[in-house]
């Protein structure tokens, strides 16, 4: 039962960085990655106009996170290399 809620999860979290991509790839030419989900800890990689903006840790740490946050509240982001 656990694995299955632990799927289930991976699953939600992988929907909601493909919004968020979307959001960021239709407003600002950027994208956002799912690049793992363990331990309560997401790994994210922003990509396209985002490589190289000095924003792109505003957006990570702002709205990257504030958006996960409103529904994994327990789920710590970081920055993928």
């Amino acid at each position: 039962m656990k694995e299955v809620q632990k799927n289930l999860r991976t699953e939600q979290m992988q929907n909601l960085i493909k919004s968020i991509s979307a959001y960021i790839e239709q407003y600002h030419g950027g994208s956002a990655e799912l690049v793992s989900f363990e331990d309560n800890v997401v790994k994210v990689r922003l990509g396209g106009s985002c490589l190289g903006c000095p924003l792109s840790t505003a957006t990570l740490n702002g709205w990257v996170q504030g958006t996960i946050h409103q529904f994994f509240p327990d789920v710590s982001v970081e920055a993928a290399e």
